[in-house]
């Protein structure tokens, strides 16, 4: 078969979450599901599998953060630099509690930081739109991987994203559907019919055997 499947955890922190009443938590994000992803990637880890993750790291001056463009809401869109950029709440700003990750981070083989610099947002674990690449795909090749099993938050921005750049990068790649959750219902039933045509094996539920069998 060659190679390694690894396991890539993305964007589990507070801010995103309903249970830590996070500025931009998605949907259906409570502590139930929190400790669904806890639990699939403990018995992963058990397993054997290498599990990397990637963090919102923000600086507070951020592009992304509505409060830095004067006048503007909430979820508006605006142009920058000839791309269009969703404006969000600030969220996991550096260094803040609601950044931290909420999985054990003692699993982790590797945390991947993304959208440090101010000026990109970086829905991607292995770029940003300015298309600087972040440490990801340097580490996944040291650990011999070939296949990646994907999930967390959220579906439509950082779990596509990521998806559509490890494919990409040549990567075998499954998405787990019930462990990532999306901002919004229609743009996270787009991108699952995206990651689908794209040719992500995309699996509705966490089952170890089939994991195994990848």
């Amino acid at each position: 078969m060659g190679g390694k499947t690894g396991v890539m955890v993305v964007d589990i922190q507070g801010d995103f979450t309903q249970w830590k009443a996070g500025s931009l938590a998605v949907p259906d994000s409570g502590a139930d599901f929190i400790e669904k992803v806890g639990e699939a990637t403990r018995i992963l880890h058990t397993l054997g599998f290498s599990i990397f993750g990637s963090q919102d790291w923000h600086p507070g001056d951020h592009i992304s953060f509505y409060t830095n463009h004067p006048g503007k809401r909430p979820f508006e869109t605006v142009e920058v630099n000839g791309r269009q950029q969703v404006l969000w709440p600030p969220h996991c700003v550096q260094g803040t509690e609601n950044a931290r990750i909420l999985v054990d981070n003692n699993l982790f083989q590797a945390v991947v930081q993304k959208g440090r610099d101010r000026r990109y947002d970086s829905y991607s674990t292995f770029e940003d739109d300015g298309g600087h690449r972040t440490e990801m795909e340097s580490i996944l090749r040291r650990n011999g991987i070939e296949r990646l099993v994907i999930y967390g938050i959220a579906t439509d921005y950082c779990v596509r994203a990521s998806s559509a750049d490890a494919l990409r990068a040549g990567f075998q790649v499954t998405v787990i559907e019930e462990l990532c959750r999306g901002v919004a219902l229609d743009t996270s039933q787009a991108a699952w019919e995206e990651m689908k045509e794209k040719g992500v094996n995309i699996l509705q539920r966490f089952d170890v055997n089939k994991v195994k069998g990848l």
